[in-house]
């Protein structure tokens, strides 16, 4: 799974509500936390700023265990 995923699991929030608090598209948010679009860069750091992520974007797009 990739670590906006689990970032967003983590979080407990739905995928829209990651949506509405990133501003993308829901249904750019479930495909790329399905693992079927690759986010742009401008995508990334929109998603990284729905989610509070402060490290570097690019990190969100690594596959992590889902455990």
């Amino acid at each position: 799974m990739l670590r906006l995923e689990a970032e967003r699991r983590r979080l407990g929030i739905s995928k829209s509500e990651l949506a509405r608090r990133s501003g993308l598209n829901q249904v750019t948010v479930i495909e790329a936390t399905n693992g079927k679009r690759r986010l742009g860069h401008e995508q990334l750091l929109k998603a990284a700023a729905g989610l509070g992520w402060i490290e570097n974007p690019e990190a969100l797009l690594e596959e992590v265990d889902d455990a």
